[in-house]
């Protein structure tokens, strides 16, 4: 079966694909609350023959749908959680929220999973042939915005099983993904301190917000003293009530500390960890310390990289409509100053790794198995992410483009990686090379 025949398969699939992007798009879940978007990939795929595992690692939300028999096993990686507060109208160049506060794909991860499921889709013909070798896996990785699903998952080693994996973003341009990115820790502190009243007893009251804010400056305190490359974030998530004559007895703080290197970044946590203890023992408060997420940075892998290069090089880039490129430049013109519109282009290969200071739990992915992403446009250039211009996009015909297209690329791809061995076997020696200095599970 020639490639020709997968790409001729996904178009058939052209009119569930879109429709499967719009429902998630319309369903809009948060993190791990996207209960109909994992019921609806899961009742398509058991639909088109895949055997499919709900609630793998305990997450529920969380699932794999495999076709095929031996090796090499290719996973393809689904994300379908949106964003709050980014509710918004498709295709529309005006902000116009469809419910006030509501959810929206700010970052296109309707289109993400549904992209994901057309490769698997045109991987599933290719399987079929008679005699043919070779597992596609589609896993749906719920929580990427605030979870990170896929740490837990290198936790109970699910990586480990496969050959490599593929997935892809919706993006500003056409390009292969390449270089690194933050690990970050995401930890939730409790404070729990003694109310009383702030003037009349204040000498019986232990105040849990002043244990944080006593935190937060202790924090400060250490900018100065740890790697210019990190990173340590917070927020107040919980200031213990609205009445400033009673001492507050519960308050929280939301602290997230990022580091190029995970190892470097687990070390931070724990000084993090001590200025706690340290705000706890200064008011006379306790605390909990409840791990929320944690994720690694991306290992690259050239080899792969290369290969995905070569098939959308093969493919081009989506083609659009006179009416879809005005919209995508009407709609720039909401952030932007210049005529610009949807890049039709591919970027070159990138020659050296760069480093984006974002933070991605494909990262855990990378350091158990080979792993490579693609950026397909899916909103005008310059598209600020996790905005309500995003939404926008990401409902709309353009989208759904960029989706279908994504998954004839990894396709494609996988198909090269179970037809040739070397290249496997190249891509895995450069895994093993590049993480020989071992794996350190943020969640563990």
């Amino acid at each position: 079966m020639d490639k020709e025949t997968v790409i001729k398969k996904i178009e058939e699939k052209r009119d569930l694909i879109s429709d499967t992007a719009d429902k998630i798009w319309e369903y809009a879940e948060l993190s791990l609350q996207e209960k109909k978007s994992c019921e609806l990939y899961c009742r398509i795929l058991e639909a088109e023959g895949f055997v499919v595992e709900k609630g793998i690692s305990g997450i529920p939300t969380a699932f794999s749908a495999s076709f095929g028999s031996g090796r090499p096993v290719i996973g393809i990686l689904a994300e379908y959680d949106a964003l709050s507060g980014l509710s918004q109208e498709r295709f529309s160049t005006e902000r116009k929220p469809i419910e006030t506060g509501g959810n929206g794909h700010g970052c296109g991860h309707n289109l993400l999973g549904a992209g994901a499921l057309a490769a698997a889709l045109g991987l599933k013909e290719y399987l079929s042939e008679p005699g043919r070798e070779g597992t596609v896996i589609l896993y749906g990785c719920p929580g990427e915005e605030g979870w990170a699903s896929k740490a837990f998952m290198a936790k109970d080693k699910v990586w480990e099983q496969i050959d490599a994996a593929l997935t892809w973003h919706p993006y500003d341009k056409n390009e292969i993904v390449t270089g690194s990115s933050n690990a970050c820790i995401q930890v939730k502190y409790t404070f729990k301190g003694i109310a009383s009243h702030a003037s009349g007893a204040p000498e019986k009251g232990r105040s849990a917000l002043d244990a944080v804010e006593l935190m937060n400056i202790g924090v400060q305190f250490l900018r100065e003293h740890m790697d210019e490359s990190a990173r340590v974030h917070y927020a107040i998530t919980d200031a213990g009530g609205v009445s400033p004559n009673v001492v507050q007895p519960r308050a929280e703080v939301l602290y997230m500390v990022r580091s190029p290197k995970v190892k470097d970044a687990l070390e931070l946590q724990k000084r993090v960890d001590k200025i706690a203890e340290g705000a706890a023992l200064m008011t006379e408060t306790e605390f909990e310390r409840e791990l929320i997420d944690g994720l690694s940075e991306i290992v690259p892998n050239n080899t792969l990289e290369k290969l995905l290069f070569e098939n959308y090089m093969l493919l081009g880039t989506p083609e659009f409509s006179k009416e879809e490129l005005e919209f995508a430049g009407k709609l720039y013109k909401t952030y932007g100053c210049e005529e610009k519109s949807l890049s039709l282009k591919l970027e070159e290969l990138c020659s050296e790794e760069k480093f984006e200071a974002t933070s991605t739990d494909v990262g855990d992915v990378s350091w158990l198995t080979p792993t490579a992403q693609i950026h397909v446009a899916a909103w005008p250039e310059d598209c600020p992410g996790h905005s309500w211009q995003n939404v926008s996009s990401a409902g709309s015909s353009v989208g759904h483009k960029a989706a279908i297209h994504a998954g004839k690329v990894l396709a494609l791809t996988a198909i090269d990686l179970i037809e040739k061995k070397e290249v496997l076997d190249k891509a895995k020696e450069e895994f093993r090379e590049r993480t020989k200095g071992g794996y350190y599970c943020p969640v563990a």
